[in-house]
């Protein structure tokens, strides 16, 4: 009866604690003067717009960055990779190379890399983590969402992060 009890009590906690399915985003009208393609975040909603033009945007959720980690400012889209390798930067200490599909690669299923500094938009092989702030300047979308904004968006895409 108290294994039941416990069983129970656990399959409802992580009901409670697991994050919705990965979608591929939500169309959602967006006034802006922004061009048709540019990607638009806006760290403190800690959302990503891809503009449509018409007044129409898709939007996603992100994680974003930390308390004095997130960036702002503009950037473009400089490189596309599907599943990444990944390495620790220096200032996070460096170690091995995580290869691209591991579970324990943050990378996720790709990378759109943008051209100023080492900061990117990536999926995440952890979903909990979307919706927070919660990188150190990167942002973090569910992977199916980040692989419907790398069919979309070209190299060269304006990326603007907002507060």
């Amino acid at each position: 009866m108290v294994i039941r009890r416990l069983i129970a009590m656990l399959v409802a906690l992580v009901a409670l604690t697991s994050s919705p399915p990965a979608s591929a985003g939500e169309m959602v009208g967006m006034i802006s003067n922004y061009t048709p393609g540019t990607i638009v975040i806006v760290t403190h909603r800690r959302e990503l717009f891809y503009v449509l033009g018409n007044s129409q945007a898709i939007r996603y959720p992100v994680g974003v960055g930390r308390a004095g980690m997130a960036r702002h400012g503009q950037a473009g889209g400089a490189k596309k990779l599907l599943k990444p390798a990944w390495r620790a930067p220096p200032e996070l200490g460096g170690g091995p190379i995580i290869p691209g599909g591991s579970p324990q690669n943050p990378m996720g299923a790709a990378v759109l890399g943008l051209n100023h500094g080492n900061y990117a938009i990536h999926g995440t092989n952890n979903p909990a983590s979307i919706g927070g702030f919660v990188s150190h300047g990167c942002i973090r979308m569910h992977n199916a969402d980040v692989l419907d904004l790398y069919q979309r968006a070209p190299l060269g895409t304006q990326v603007v992060v907002l507060q």
